[in-house]
């Protein structure tokens, strides 16, 4: 009875180690770089101590027509971050991966408003995110649709 007690723990542990890492591994989906519908920007998600997050890597216009400079977020109502560069901008934060394609306990912020925003990620297929944020409850929020951008292997 002894020996099936601890049979029983070593392959219950066995099957949540097996789980989670599965688990782990679909979260893991999310990771690469993203185009939002306007076309505007391109956003590279990682992985970061086991939560998920999206920084700007390329903008369709990077410098500012009026400074001449690189742009900033002078929309941002922290005073202290105006004049922080949008390019290598951290705009998701803290994802967690909820199973079933989804993300969510994040938030994302919008550089044009200068507002943050709740937010859910689902994955539609490998390459289309649908990208909900929204105040209070998901129902009053907005979803735009993010498509996966394929790079080109070099020869």
């Amino acid at each position: 009875m002894k020996k099936f007690k601890i049979l029983s723990i070593i392959l219950g542990g066995l099957f949540l180690f097996t789980s989670m890492s599965y688990k782990t591994d679909e979260g893991d989906k999310l990771i690469g770089v993203w185009e939002p519908s306007n076309k505007k920007a391109k956003i590279k998600i990682d992985k970061i101590s086991g939560k998920y997050y999206g920084k700007i890597v390329w903008l369709r216009e990077p410098i500012d027509p009026v400074t001449k400079k690189p742009k900033t977020d002078k929309n941002n109502p922290d005073e202290s971050l105006k004049n922080v560069p949008l390019k290598g901008f951290r705009m998701l934060k803290d994802f967690v991966y909820k199973g079933d394609g989804e993300w969510a306990d994040g938030t994302i912020y919008d550089p044009q408003n200068g507002s943050t925003y709740n937010c859910v990620i689902k994955l539609r297929d490998d390459n289309t995110l649908d990208i909900r944020g929204y105040i209070g409850l998901k129902t009053f929020g907005r979803t735009d649709v993010w498509k996966r951008l394929v790079m080109k292997k070099k020869k």
